[in-house]
């Protein structure tokens, strides 16, 4: 990394900075004040499916202690806070009847949000389907788009004039490939029968989202976020090269291209052509939208190898630890480089006007001394990414906002509390914050002091 100071100033004045996180993730309080159930609360109580047979049930209590986490968003000076929304918290049956308590816990974040001069950005589905809607086939039935649509018209009515900012979905590569083809995250279902129909209904549900929110107020700006991965051959063999091509379509391309109007990659993907199977005359248009901004949410880059061992694909990820490479607790390289190339990437779809970077950040083992947590591999990390960052606003106009992932340490999905994000230090035993030293680091930052 080079030795080079960068400050928030040499973004410019216009750059949005901030911090996420998500209700699954850090809230707790499943099943209190009129809450239901979500895939989430039932996948966790399965057998082996959690790392340490951890449960997301109490997180880091951000449903109790809000005000607090809000209060250390102030005090590192960081001004925009990413957060979502609770489907089953809000509608506890997927749909049908409004659960207040639900709405009026959103109203009070958003409120301490802007009485304390921070913005937020809020996304509507972050992986934590209702359950009951799940029992009906969840994202695999197309009656998705219509619950869907239900549930974005009670969030964007209610919290109309307070956000100026949504994002529709979190990720769905991941959300539907692990939860419906590998089985590794909720619902847990497998297969191709499962991927391709949620795929498809995801794909709809973010045009679905953004022309329901448009309708109620047409001020906001609406866009949704994309996981994306840097990808390299590990030989420069034809064999090589064609898998990563192929792995590149599934994991960048796969969502973006079809909003934007260019289809479902069967170019590098043919097994796509099974989607005719779920598709209506009219889902071509229905799935195109112009999104005010495109969030994209970059860790690392994959080394991707041929295999014969991988159906369809024909193509393995080499991990970072095989590959004598410096890497985080969650064995992804770190390679800064992959940002820059993956804002390059999405900056040439002309149907793309905004990007941000909605999530970047990394996990290590934190320690807990003397009151402090030394995390400097951290603030390394994440100034060695910003570094690529503003390395890509030179050649692209389009780069609008960079958000840390993520504001407090948290239940880190199939992984448990084993991976810490954070930039504040969750004791989950006591329930008490501290900020680390990457936090201070990041507060410097924005202050223009580095």
């Amino acid at each position: 990394m080079s030795n080079h100071k960068i400050s928030s100033k040499d973004f410019g004045d216009h750059f949005l900075w901030g911090v996420a996180s998500s209700a699954t993730q850090t809230e707790g309080a499943y099943d209190v004040d009129g809450k239901g159930l979500s895939i989430w609360d039932v996948f966790v109580t399965e057998k082996n499916k959690i790392l340490n047979h951890d449960t997301h049930f109490e997180a880091s209590n951000f449903y109790e202690n809000y005000k607090t986490d809000i209060a250390l968003i102030k005090q590192m000076g960081i001004p925009n806070y990413r957060f979502s929304l609770s489907w089953s918290r809000i509608l506890p049956h997927g749909i049908g009847e409004i659960n207040q308590a639900g709405l009026d816990f959103y109203h009070d974040i958003i409120d301490c949000c802007i009485e304390n001069g921070i913005e937020p950005f809020v996304t509507l589905y972050h992986w934590d389907l209702p359950h009951e809607l799940e029992l009906m086939g969840g994202w695999t039935n197309r009656e998705i788009l219509r619950w869907f649509q239900e549930y974005t018209q009670v969030c964007a009515t209610a919290f109309k004039g307070k956000v100026r900012h949504w994002m529709v979905l979190n990720e769905p590569m991941v959300f539907t490939g692990a939860g419906y083809f590998l089985g590794i995250h909720a619902p847990g279902k497998k297969g191709f029968k499962n991927f391709i129909p949620a795929m498809h209904h995801a794909i709809l549900c973010q045009a679905i989202g953004y022309n329901t929110i448009k309708a109620i107020d047409s001020e906001t700006q609406v866009g949704t976020t994309y996981s994306c991965s840097y990808i390299t051959p590990l030989s420069n063999s034809i064999k090589d090269i064609e898998a990563a091509n192929r792995v590149d379509a599934l994991l960048n391309r796969l969502f973006i291209e079809p909003t934007l109007g260019l289809g479902y990659p069967v170019d590098a993907l043919p097994f796509l052509k099974k989607v005719v199977k779920y598709t209506q005359p009219e889902d071509d248009e229905l799935m195109k939208v112009a999104f005010d901004f495109i969030g994209i949410q970059n860790y690392t880059r994959e080394v991707v190898a041929h295999s014969i061992f991988t159906p369809y694909l024909n193509a393995k990820i080499i991990p970072a630890d095989k590959r004598k490479v410096y890497y985080t607790a969650m064995d992804w390289e770190v390679y800064p480089e992959a940002i820059y190339e993956m804002i390059l990437k999405f900056d040439r779809y002309e149907g793309v006007k905004k990007i941000m970077i909605t999530e970047n950040g990394a996990s290590f083992p934190d320690e807990f001394t003397d009151g402090i947590v030394d995390d400097s591999h951290r603030s390394h990390f994440i100034k060695s990414y910003l570094e690529q960052v503003l390395n890509a606003t030179k050649t692209s106009s389009k780069v609008a906002g960079y958000f840390v992932w993520s504001l407090t340490d948290n239940f880190e999905w199939a992984e448990g509390y084993k991976q810490r994000f954070g930039l504040v230090y969750i004791d989950y035993t006591t329930q008490e914050r501290t900020i680390k030293n990457s936090g201070w680091w990041y507060k410097i930052f924005l202050e223009n002091k580095e």
